[in-house]
């Protein structure tokens, strides 16, 4: 069996949802270059963007990786979301992963101490606040569910 008894991917967790992200951009990324803080996939389209320097669309929800880039050590606060199915959300962070379902059951993890995600933490009253920072980057607005969805 895969993940947590799981044979395939359709979960929240992190071998599900982690990905390797690589550019090739010569002149700016140093050849050999690593970087493990947590992106999205949408930040793809404006680092392209910004790398051909076409100007800015403040319409698109993703940020540039350009600084990242440039420094593989860049300071950057902004966690990775993932969403499986209608409002099943992720948020990873360097340390931390938050799980919000769509029946509002949480799963948190210190990937600080449990890099395999087996010990959830979200019922824990010492991590209220984590939980809270982790939830402002949850989407404000979601598809509507659809038709005849359980």
């Amino acid at each position: 069996m895969g993940e947590k008894l799981h044979w395939r991917k359709f979960a929240l967790w992190e071998e599900a949802t982690k990905s390797v992200l690589l550019f090739v951009a010569p002149d700016i990324i140093l050849e050999g270059g690593r970087c493990n803080a947590a992106v999205n996939l949408w930040d793809i389209y404006p680092t392209l963007i910004d790398l051909c320097k076409l100007g800015k669309r403040p319409e698109l929800e993703g940020f540039s990786l350009l600084p990242l880039l440039k420094n593989p050590n860049a300071k950057w606060n902004r966690p990775s979301l993932t969403t499986y199915r209608w409002n099943n959300h992720s948020i990873r962070s360097h340390r931390w992963r938050y799980i919000r379902y769509a029946d509002g059951t949480e799963e948190l993890y210190d990937h600080s101490k449990d890099e395999l995600e087996w010990t959830n933490l979200a019922d824990n009253p010492k991590h209220f606040d984590v939980k809270s920072e982790l939830r402002q980057f949850l989407p404000k607005v979601n598809a509507p569910a659809p038709q005849g969805f359980e």
